[in-house]
């Protein structure tokens, strides 16, 4: 049984070479297609390594199923020039897992800076020691081969596997455990451990070589002893970390949804702040200017004692006036200072969390706005952004402003799907469009399937709202 299980494993080499390839080129792959560079997250900024490591040692294991292929067409200089990039690959490979595993320890103490360089070192030392050393004092190709295999691993997934596990349950109890996500973090636990133990797997059992511990712990002696070779368990590691990552990879949506939210209630709660404005402007400040104005005219008819009382009630009354419109004018003072672009930029220092955002200011001599023109501005600006970050599917935003004949023109474009047949039905554009009514301004939508949506909002600036 046990023979002939070795001899269908030994059969079937191709086939456990390519998936293990598959496995960790996906996981690349993933990430590169899902990550989120602008996230807050470090681990965000730290997962094309990881991404890097999955692709280039995907590749690294294909060479080992095809490269015997081209054998049969290509000569034997050729063959070896293969090999050796091959190799490169492999070491790279290891570079970047380890290069993720101290990214995500930073910030490190000042003692420890300097480990930020360990990888490139390590990756030199390899370079110049197993690899170009060996070259050179080694006749026999396939003893270096098997020897620079073997130190790469010992050099840089040994180390790399250790250090981006703990790195890995690091981040999955700080900054995840903190947005309230257990599922994730649970993932982020399980990757950690896949990694830990691809680094034994990876980075402890090397080709049999004259010198401790590979003459005594290598993928030879563990094949003997488990019947299956290290291969199939490295295969089981990549693919329980990439089913993990993937999951994980959700936290990045998870933090988008929020912004988004975020925008949402500032919107919500600007829009709430402007209706009771309005409603108190409309209704209590008049009924109390109009008590006033009465207190005032049965003064001039009361008798001395009477109207002594009712100057103290208009004073009363004029104070309650000037408290409500300090209330009303509060929201005002705090932009009163402000200018439109760094308004705009406040906004937009948020959303390029989740999108590239590219500005054009074509404004030299920006127009004089008042605090409501730049309230609502903002408020528009920042309803756009919303629509296109949760409808359009975007990957970019451009935001435009010019000023032209008179015209203050804002222009917000996206790359994304284009606006649906039903847009009349939306809040957000409605929402807009209630914007532009204020300001006194025309809103221009300009679509087409496919192929994003630019929305124009035309101020003319001799209108007030």
């Amino acid at each position: 049984m046990i023979t002939t299980l070795r001899e269908w494993f030994f059969a079937n080499r191709s086939l456990v070479l390519f998936a293990y390839g598959q496995v960790f080129f996906i996981l690349g792959l993933a990430i590169v297609l899902q990550s989120r560079q602008r996230s807050r997250l470090r681990l965000a900024r730290n997962l094309p390594w990881l991404a890097a490591f999955g692709i280039l040692h995907g590749l690294n294991e294909w060479g080992d199923l095809f490269i015997p292929i081209q054998a049969q067409f290509v000569s034997a200089p050729i063959i070896e020039l293969l090999e050796f990039f091959q190799l490169i690959l492999l070491a790279v490979s290891f570079a970047c897992l380890l290069q993720f595993g101290v990214e995500l320890l930073k910030p490190l103490p000042t003692p420890a800076r300097g480990q930020r360089f360990l990888p490139i070192a390590l990756l030199v030392l390899w370079l110049i020691v197993p690899f170009g050393g060996g070259l050179i004092l080694t006749s026999d190709i396939q003893v270096w081969q098997l020897n620079a295999n073997a130190w790469a691993r010992y050099l840089l997934c040994l180390p790399g596997g250790f250090l981006s596990g703990y790195g890995l349950l690091k981040q999955s109890g700080g900054q995840i455990r903190s947005l309230g996500l257990s599922a994730i973090e649970r993932l982020l636990k399980i990757a950690a451990g896949s990694l830990l133990a691809y680094g034994l797997l990876g980075g402890l059992l090397v080709p049999a070589q004259p010198f401790f511990p590979a003459n005594f712990i290598n993928t030879e002696i563990f094949t003997q002893l488990f019947i299956v070779p290290p291969a199939i368990f490295r295969s089981l590691s990549g693919l329980i970390l990439a089913i993990s990552i993937i999951g994980a990879l959700e936290v990045f949506d998870v933090e988008m949804e929020r912004l988004i939210l975020r925008m949402e209630e500032d919107q919500m709660i600007a829009l709430e702040r402007e209706r009771m404005a309005r409603d108190l402007h409309d209704g209590a400040l008049q009924q109390v200017y109009a008590a006033g104005l009465l207190a005032q005219s049965l003064q001039k008819k009361a008798s001395p004692e009477t109207a002594e009382g009712l100057q103290r009630l208009v004073l009363t009354i004029n104070q309650s006036i000037e408290q409500l419109r300090t209330f009303l004018l509060q929201g005002e003072k705090e932009i009163e200072n402000i200018e439109l672009i760094p308004a705009l930029e406040a906004i937009l220092d948020d959303t390029r969390r989740v999108l590239p955002i590219a500005t054009r200011w074509e404004t030299p001599q920006p127009p004089i706005l008042t605090p409501q023109q730049i309230s609502h501005l903002t408020a528009f600006t920042r309803e756009a952004l919303s629509n296109a970050i949760r409808h359009a599917q975007t990957d970019s935003i451009e935001i435009g402003l010019c000023y032209v004949d008179e015209h203050l023109r804002l222009t917000i474009r996206d790359f994304g799907l284009g606006l649906a047949e039903d847009r009349e039905a939306g809040f957000g554009l409605r929402n807009m469009r209630d914007r532009a009514r204020l300001l006194g301004a025309e809103l221009h939508f300009e679509s087409a399937p496919g192929k994003g949506t630019t929305v124009i909002l035309d101020l003319p600036m001799e209108t007030t709202p």
